[in-house]
């Protein structure tokens, strides 16, 4: 019995909002093929095949974004659940998850998200005010009430949902206002991801940069106001806080940031190219093709196994560092700075040590009087949504 997740790319890179921010825009900028157009019904087929004949009885984790995958069409949805049911015959364990920015939602598509047990990840950056400054559509407006709409709509269908706010410079300052707006709203899913800058930049040159320093004091902010929900009882889900309550307790997290190395991903763009994680969907990281190999020869591949070992490496200072076994060096794409005598150390290094240095001690008390499995329990967790 073997499990797999596969992040699936229906539409490419096509998406209808132009978030300033976006790192995939990015990413499809620094290949030779910005866009591979929308995945065939026959490339479908395949990674779906060879998916299911991998997992022998396992769990498999079909997940999409984009993009923006809501793009190719509620038609193609639906093939993709039928082409699942034709060729799941071993009982392979099958979860849905799609991470979105809910502007094309509909009746129908909450309908169809109920019926099959998806998991949906919706994009907001917090208030109206906030959100509607960097998550805007192609017309330059903002985004907001869509979003909420769409969250009351899935709501109505009894769609299981989580919040995915990026943290960029604008919103990391308001976390009081968006952490008491999101419970009003009662969003006690919610996952924070720190922006990224564009790949070969420098950081922190941008209007939305997100510093160290201000990201150290979010995490701080944020923490607090969790903290005290907890403490009364009001069981509020943050992935990196639950992962961080997971590892005191001695168990494995299940954010790939925080293992101390990279796994594959199985990131399938829509020609069926296959690459090791949605940050480096870019050529030199390319796999294979799942049109033309299992998922055995993708994994066994010399550019497989060169992109787990170059992920172990740390900075010199990290070893000796009291919190390495929290940190674990954190994301490779963070690590991956512009200063050389800095090599492999994470961009938010001193936000995570200072952030540690203040949180651990509550933390421990939290593990203590709770137990985890009812946090775990309470979360809808169940893949990674980037």
């Amino acid at each position: 019995m073997r499990n797999i997740s596969v992040l699936i790319k229906p539409a490419s890179g096509k998406c209808n909002l132009r978030c300033k921010y976006c790192f995939y825009h990015d990413v499809i900028d620094n290949r030779q093929i910005k866009d591979y157009g929308m995945i065939s019904v026959e490339c479908t087929e395949n990674l779906i095949k060879k998916a299911i004949d991998y997992t022998k009885n396992g769990f498999c984790t079909f997940a999409f974004q984009g993009g923006e995958p809501i793009l190719r069409g509620l038609d193609y949805f639906n093939k993709f659940i039928d082409l699942v049911n034709r060729y799941n015959r071993n009982n392979t364990k099958v979860n849905y998850v799609i991470q979105t920015n809910g502007i094309l939602i509909d009746e129908k598509w909450a309908k169809f998200f109920a019926n099959n047990d998806f998991l949906v990840g919706l994009s907001l950056d917090g208030t109206k005010d906030v959100n509607n400054i960097n998550r805007v559509d192609a017309r330059g407006e903002g985004t907001y009430t869509k979003i909420i709409k769409t969250s009351k709509l899935l709501k109505k269908y009894n769609v299981q949902y989580n919040i995915l706010t990026v943290v960029n410079k604008l919103n990391a300052s308001k976390i009081r206002s968006i952490y008491n707006f999101y419970k009003r709203n009662n969003f006690k899913y919610m996952q924070y991801i720190p922006c990224l800058d564009p790949v070969g930049d420098k950081h922190g040159t941008k209007q939305y940069s997100l510093t160290p320093e201000r990201y150290e004091q979010f995490l701080k902010a944020l923490f607090d106001l969790w903290y005290n929900d907890i403490k009364t009882n009001n069981i509020i889900s943050i992935r990196f806080f639950d992962n961080i309550l997971s590892m005191i307790s001695g168990r494995v997290p299940e954010s790939c940031d925080m293992k101390g190395y990279c796994s594959i991903q199985n990131v399938i763009e829509s020609d069926g190219s296959v690459y090791p994680c949605d940050f480096y969907v870019i050529d030199e990281y390319k796999l294979g093709n799942i049109n033309n190999n299992t998922f055995e020869e993708i994994h066994s591949s010399y550019a497989a196994k060169n992109f787990i070992n170059s992920s172990m490496k740390l900075n010199y200072n990290c070893k000796d560092c009291k919190w390495i076994s929290l940190c674990r060096g954190g994301c490779r794409r963070y690590r991956e700075i512009e200063d050389k005598s800095e090599s492999y150390r994470n961009y938010y290094c001193k936000a995570f040590y200072n952030f540690y240095e203040y949180s651990y001690c509550r933390f421990i008390e939290l593990a203590q009087m709770l137990r985890y499995s009812q946090l775990k329990k309470n979360s809808i967790h169940r893949s990674a949504l980037i």
